[in-house]
């Protein structure tokens, strides 16, 4: 995966403008103001994101339009669609960076226009009423969602995110991302299914079967996976306590996460340990016991 690139100007001794890039195109500019020849502070001029609302609900757009143009810096509205088709058109001709897309609409979802389009290179926030299967696809594929009716954080801290993934992305990753998405949502009781995983310098993507065990790890999380590799993953235990409990995957304690396939035995206790099929040793929390012991039952 391509990293942006920084490129500097000194303007003075004290100031250095710098302009950071991706492989294709502006990110943001950064004025980094020197003291003493060292770089002590950071002023961001973020590169405004073109940005299309997709929403067939007109009260909906109409407050998602309010808030974007009230509490979200550097972000344009150029195109706003009711339905699908609309917004197919207006994606494939604008070339947009971000798209906001209601999950449920007349004539097909959103899931439905993204596989419609042959190019997928812009980043999307699913605005969403509470769907239990549309959010299990939406968490399973690392994607970015917020609830109807809208809160103005999550809608804030939603951008920024897009903002920090733009930096890190290619088009590649657009559409491998998109594609996990979309085979997750059609087969949301297959069991091949995968997970894409946030990473310190990207994603990566990962059969659901072959996680073995998920330890929490402050605000990060450790997967342990079948071939014997370690991935550090940028969410809390918590969130994939709830994106894989339906996967065959139990909480044995605060801060493990086990699937159940990869169980070899368990010796008793209080609580009692868990022998991995990797040979790693898990306690069971007496509070969590006899949920495990159920699974078994």
């Amino acid at each position: 995966m391509n990293q942006p690139i920084p490129s500097s100007l000194f303007f003075n001794k004290r100031r250095v403008f710098t302009a950071i890039f991706n492989e294709k195109e502006f990110i943001c500019y950064k004025f980094i103001i020197l003291t003493s020849g060292k770089p002590n502070k950071y002023l961001n001029i973020l590169k405004v994101l073109k940005t299309i609302l997709v929403e067939d609900e007109e009260t909906s757009r109409e407050t998602l339009r309010n808030y974007i143009n009230k509490y979200c810096e550097n972000v344009e509205i150029i195109d706003e669609c009711s339905n699908i088709k609309e917004g197919k058109k207006a994606i494939e001709e604008m070339a947009p960076d971000l798209v906001f897309l209601d999950v449920e609409m007349p004539f097909g979802n959103a899931f439905d226009l993204l596989e419609q389009l042959e190019v997928i290179n812009f980043e999307t926030v699913f605005v969403t009423a509470y769907s239990q299967y549309a959010l299990k696809a939406l968490n399973y594929s690392a994607s970015y969602y917020i609830l109807k009716p809208i809160d103005i954080d999550e809608l804030e801290s939603s951008i920024k995110k897009v903002r920090e993934n733009i930096e890190m992305k290619n088009e590649d990753d657009f559409t491998l991302q998109t594609k996990v998405l979309l085979e997750n949502f059609k087969h949301s009781q297959n069991k091949d299914k995968k997970v894409v995983l946030p990473v310190l310098d990207g994603f990566e993507v990962v059969q659901v079967n072959d996680i073995i065990r998920c330890v929490a790890n402050d605000n990060f999380t450790d997967f342990h996976l079948l071939d014997g590799s370690k991935k550090v993953i940028c969410r809390t235990l918590k969130f994939y306590d709830d994106v894989l409990n339906d996967s065959g995957f139990i909480r044995v304690h605060r801060s493990h996460l086990i699937n159940v396939q990869y169980v070899k035995s368990y010796k008793k206790g209080k609580g009692g340990v868990v022998i991995m099929s990797d040979d790693s040793h898990v306690d069971v929390s007496a509070s969590k016991k006899q949920n495990l012991l159920n699974y078994f039952s």
